[in-house]
């Protein structure tokens, strides 16, 4: 079955050359010019993948994503934003997006992001027991995108269900911060790492409640989680 995309974008020419070079590339796009409107028809299970432009009418791309990523945590989020401030950016993987794209762009460039994000979300046939990880006290479902300690639970996003399982492959030794930015985020730029950054972070709070796991900075080089 193709690959469904909720792409919302107000700029209706933009909008409708999108949607149909998608189409063209087997991906069921579904065009929606507002934030609200792309809301109000996100459902979990009908979309695979949602592209949101981040200035919208009644309401912007961001507030869109971390609405949808509370109903779906999983989901991957691309955004096309006209504006290339660090901040806005930093912003926007906050609210849980796994990848942005500034404009102008290339209709192939999107579709190299796109097909990268499916990539790299695609599950392979594997046994059960190989999708957990046990990080200390906590297990780690791999497949799910779900961390446990005791009772608690979180559903990570994709970006952050990633970074976590690159440490644990790379447990007790270094994480090249290079190699980490290229295999997830497939670009090295300054954005990107200032982003993971962000998603370091918040993976260290997520493992807090374990003393014995840490994630420790190696200066200029990368990261090394303990375990």
């Amino acid at each position: 079955m193709n690959k469904r995309i909720l792409l919302a974008e107000d700029d209706r020419n933009l909008g409708t050359l999108l949607r149909n070079y998608l189409s063209a590339k087997n991906y069921e796009t579904t065009l929606f010019s507002t934030g609200r409107q792309a809301l109000e028809a996100y459902s979990p299970g009908l979309f695979d993948l949602c592209i949101l432009d981040i200035m919208m009418p009644e309401m912007d791309g961001i507030s869109v994503a971390k609405t949808i990523r509370k109903a779906d945590p999983a989901i991957p989020v691309i955004f096309l934003t006209a504006k290339n401030q660090e901040e806005d950016i930093i912003e926007g993987f906050k609210s849980g997006a796994d990848d942005y794209i500034t404009k102008p762009f290339s209709m192939e460039e999107l579709l190299y992001r796109i097909e990268a994000i499916f990539r790299r979300t695609a599950g392979t046939i594997a046994e059960k027991e190989e999708d957990i990880c046990h990080i200390g006290e906590y297990v780690f479902d791999k497949k799910r995108q779900i961390l446990t300690i005791g009772d608690d639970q979180i559903n990570l996003t994709t970006k952050e269900s990633e970074l976590l399982e690159l440490l644990f492959r790379h447990r007790n030794e270094m994480l090249e911060r290079n190699y980490a930015l290229k295999s997830i985020w497939i670009d090295d730029n300054y954005f990107n790492a200032r982003s993971m950054d962000v998603y370091i972070t918040r993976l260290r709070k997520y493992l807090r409640n374990d003393p014995a796991v840490k994630i420790l900075n190696i200066h200029g080089k990368g990261y090394r989680l303990i375990c």
